[in-house]
């Protein structure tokens, strides 16, 4: 077998986009999220509100970057994803702490552009480095890049799990600089800065990745593609009333985004929850490296049920899953509460899978592009108008301002959720109970 040589653009792109994937999704705050915000200053409700922002930005921006995309390269597109990367990280550095409507103001602007960095990222940088490989007769190496992203990825989230939540603790930086014969003491004030910082120096290499990215030759803009922003809207719609028309394309999107939307709402406070049950913040690192570590175990068990199982039955397990860990959340155990998130984590997981699965099954192959498309705007949606619901929940718990108060009222709203989920899946039955049989039909053997 031929080796590529170093010098060729695909294998250029192939290695850029690999390390541009790994440091654009590994994020050192992600550990500490919700604990960072309300630490600035923020309530739970505000911080619920920019979160839904983030997901609304997200859905109008990803179809028309993605028309921009096709009209003028693939390229400039992840280089303005890289740059709003680190604007979004300079913007939160600077964040002044407890700055009232100042510091709303600099978090909504910064929730703004990551929507953005993440629509623009989507899709473009895959198309640009699958048309160099195509462009040099290498398509067919595509699942080996896809397979060594998914690797490196999760290497980079072990490591950014871990050292974001160490960099956050200002006890453990203390004492970590006390062993080191330092006297330097840190204050929470100060560490919650540096996991910013971190992605703030992530970001920059990142835009220097990008910006060493080239367009294949056979990918250049072509001036009749200006109007495609208004068609790709247009096929959005179109294959939304084809999932009208489909009852298992249907059931497995809304039931899908029923589940997704009150596990992502759950994991978007995770690092509160985790105080709340007085585990130490040193410790968040270490729990959300296990989390992601479960996706090596779940993948064989996804793909068993899918072979074996009918989407209801799948979707049942799946959502009986959910509620067990939802209603072990909502007692908020000392320590031992951080088990309930384990099946939480195993559903993420295993619910992409399943999803994808049920969709490709049954889409056409002209179709499918656009259903998926449309399946994530449908759960960024999803998320949106769960987070606005948790923030009017806040709202009325009389959440305030202070960290203390913001963990008080998640710990009160946290038992609506699988409260919310029972009642939205018996209204999911009662609507699709008709095409009980075909929801029941096992895949051919």
């Amino acid at each position: 077998m031929n080796t590529p040589p170093a010098t060729s653009l695909a294998e250029r792109n192939r290695k850029r986009f690999i390390a541009f994937r790994v440091l654009f999704n590994s994020r050192f705050y992600y550990p500490v999220l919700a604990v960072l915000f309300l630490d600035l200053g923020l309530s739970a409700t505000e911080y619920t509100l920019i979160n839904f922002v983030w997901a609304i930005v997200i859905v109008f921006a990803e179809v028309p970057s993605g028309a921009l995309a096709d009209r003028i390269g693939r390229r400039p597109l992840v280089i303005a994803a890289a740059a709003c990367m680190v604007l979004e990280m300079i913007v939160l550095l600077v964040a002044p702490l407890n700055g009232g409507l100042t510091l709303l103001a600099f978090c909504l602007f910064n929730r703004v552009l990551s929507g953005i960095a993440e629509a623009m990222a989507s899709g473009a940088d895959e198309s640009l480095v699958y048309d160099s490989l195509a462009a040099e007769g290498r398509s067919g190496e595509w699942p080996n890049v896809l397979a060594d992203v998914m690797r490196w990825q999760s290497l980079g989230m072990l490591a950014a799990m871990l050292i974001g939540a160490t960099v956050y603790d200002p006890h453990l930086m203390s004492t970590i600089a006390a062993f080191l014969g330092s006297d330097l003491r840190f204050a929470q004030s100060l560490t919650l800065r540096f996991p910013i910082a971190l992605n703030l120096l992530s970001a920059a290499v990142v835009l220097w990745l990008t910006l060493g990215l080239r367009e294949p030759a056979s990918s250049a803009a072509v001036p009749h593609r200006a109007v495609k922003a208004v068609s790709a809207w247009q096929d959005i719609l179109n294959a939304g009333a084809w999932i009208l028309r489909t009852p298992v394309a249907l059931f497995a999107i809304v039931g899908g985004v029923l589940i997704d939307s009150v596990i992502r709402l759950f994991l978007t406070f995770g690092s509160v929850y985790f105080r709340l049950i007085e585990l130490p913040e040193a410790s968040f690192g270490l729990i959300g490296a296990a989390m992601a570590g479960l996706g090596l175990l779940v993948a064989p068990l996804a793909r068993r049920m899918v072979a074996t199982g009918s989407l209801l039955h799948n979707y049942g397990i799946l959502a009986a899953l959910t509620l067990f860990g939802l209603l072990g959340v909502a007692f908020r155990i000392p320590w031992w509460g951080v088990l309930f998130a384990i099946p939480l984590s195993v559903v993420m997981n295993a619910l992409g899978f399943i999803l994808s699965s049920a969709l490709n099954a049954v889409v056409s192959s002209a179709q499918r592009a656009t259903v998926l498309s449309f399946k994530g705007l449908v759960f960024n949606l999803g998320y949106g108008f769960a987070s606005l619901l948790f923030a009017l929940a806040l709202r009325a718990l009389r959440d305030g301002g202070s960290a203390d108060q913001a963990d008080l009222a998640f710990s009160s709203a946290i038992q609506v959720l699988p409260l919310w989920l029972l009642f939205t899946l018996l209204i999911l039955t009662l609507l699709f109970r008709r095409h009980r049989v075909v929801l029941q039909e096992r895949p051919a053997r």
